[in-house]
């Protein structure tokens, strides 16, 4: 990764823990505690788990009380819908406002608007109608869902900026590893969640517990110090934004109050929609796959196994060397993807396929990793938290698209003709990767030449 092209929009105050030693490359993890204080890990793990518990919940609840699929997936679409929609204008918000009043704000919003979702849902469903009231409450839940984890990648990159410029990104790359990781942790878990609640006690209780984690832990999460870290766009003058060292933000970046965004910020976000295509194509052909074998109720557990073997290459990526650049990291785990994901074609059996699922999982926790470093690496000065919620609510969309697609060719061709997606959404990585990797050499190219341009004698730079 090349370190000059990091974000220059992180404040001085990030720049404290270039006085904390360095950790040995065995320990890196450790360090992240002594960079951001050590309840900001347990904080922002947990404090993103609603949003993982949301759209699950939304499913659960209505489908209970309403008695059918269909509207059970229809509810938890608007939620998703709502998500993609919310995440980028939470985060431009976040850009301009700062991230703690903006989350404050979420975190009241969202918790009455899921509380709304449990009310309507469950009167409608006695009444044996669902009117336009319980859609639009599951669009607002999914559309002011606080975004901790994209916020709190932007936080990272403000911790580490300092760090990152004098030629060390480790910090960086380990921070964006863990993250990734506890995606894939809560993504495993919210789920699990819902359904031991739904299941045990009550179809709305998993709903109501995000809600409740969301006004104690948001709030937590927005408040602690680490927020500081990251100006308000606002403060980036025009002077700072088209200067230094930075090859992608020279030229690309403008001021804060007028920021536009570089035709390459469209290509880490097409790679989350792909990725989440490919997530919600398989979670579909699983599930088809499992009813040939008349348990269906087993595809969640086996998406698991490929989430876990993602989530632990992710943690690895953190130990990858420094020369591997982020294009290269991308070219290799996609193409890895592509390759493994033809594999689901093959297995008759669902040990087969815990097996492939086990080894697809591999490259897709260092791929997630990498598009989100090339995501902070062309996000214009002030616009980081706008261009991780962009590539946050991709996956949603994706996996919402894969979704769709999947279903329609599962209920017509069956599971085999679903998983097509997959493999194509995971080609569609490659392609993304290749065209990346062009974009950056290039880019890489003319700021070399531009550096190699010798500076104006002192006292001419006005002539």
């Amino acid at each position: 990764m090349n370190p000059s092209t990091l974000p220059s929009q992180t404040s001085s105050t990030a720049t404290a823990e270039t006085d904390v030693p360095t950790a040995p490359p065995s320990n890196r993890f450790a360090r992240l505690p002594l960079l951001a204080g050590r309840s900001f890990i347990p904080l922002g793990l947990f404090a993103r788990l609603p949003l993982a518990m949301l759209t699950v919940g939304a499913l659960t609840l209505t489908t209970s009380v309403s008695g059918s699929y269909a509207m059970g997936g229809t509810v938890a679409g608007a939620v998703g819908i709502g998500s993609a929609v919310g995440a980028p204008l939470l985060g431009a918000l976040a850009d301009r406002r700062g991230q703690r009043p903006v989350l404050l704000a979420a975190a009241v919003l969202n918790a009455l608007a899921v509380a709304a979702l449990i009310a309507v849902a469950s009167a409608m469903g006695a009444a044996g109608a669902f009117p336009a009231a319980v859609f639009a409450a599951a669009f607002l839940a999914g559309a002011s869902c606080p975004q901790v984890g994209p916020l709190a990648r932007v936080r990272w990159m403000a911790l580490t900026s300092g760090s990152a410029r004098a030629g060390n990104t480790a910090d960086l790359d380990t921070a964006l590893s863990y993250e990734s990781t506890a995606d894939e942790v809560t993504f495993v878990l919210g789920p699990a969640l819902v359904g031991i609640l739904a299941s045990l006690l009550a179809p709305w209780l998993p709903l109501a517990v995000a809600a409740a984690l969301t006004i104690t832990l948001v709030p937590a999460f927005a408040v602690h110090r680490t927020h500081k870290a990251v100006p308000r766009s606002s403060r980036v003058p025009r002077s700072r934004a088209v200067s230094g060292n930075s090859a992608v933000l020279r030229g690309s970046a403008v001021s804060a109050a007028g920021a536009t965004f570089p035709a390459v910020v469209i290509l880490p976000v097409l790679a989350m929609v792909c990725m989440g295509t490919f997530f919600g194509s398989a979670q579909t052909a699983l599930s088809a796959f499992g009813a040939s074998f008349a348990s269906s109720e087993a595809a969640g557990l086996l998406y698991a196994v490929m989430g876990l073997s993602s989530a632990a290459t992710a943690l690895w990526v953190a130990y990858w060397p420094r020369g591997f650049a982020v294009s290269l990291r991308w070219l290799v785990s996609a193409a890895l993807m592509t390759a493994l994901s033809v594999l689901l074609l093959v297995p008759v059996s669902a040990g087969g396929m815990v097996a492939v699922l086990l080894i697809l999982g591999l490259p897709v926790g260092p791929l997630m990793v990498t598009v989100f470093s090339i995501g902070g690496l062309v996000a214009p000065a002030g616009r980081l938290g706008t261009v991780m919620t962009a590539l946050a609510s991709g996956i949603v969309a994706g996996t919402a698209l894969g979704s769709s697609l999947a279903g329609q060719l599962a209920q017509a061709h069956g599971y085999a003709a679903a998983f097509l997606v997959t493999v194509g959404a995971a080609t569609a990585l490659l392609l993304l990767g290749l065209a990346t990797a062009v974009v950056l050499r290039r880019r890489d190219a003319r700021a070399a030449a531009t550096c190699a341009v010798p500076d104006a004698p002192e006292g001419l730079e006005g002539l």
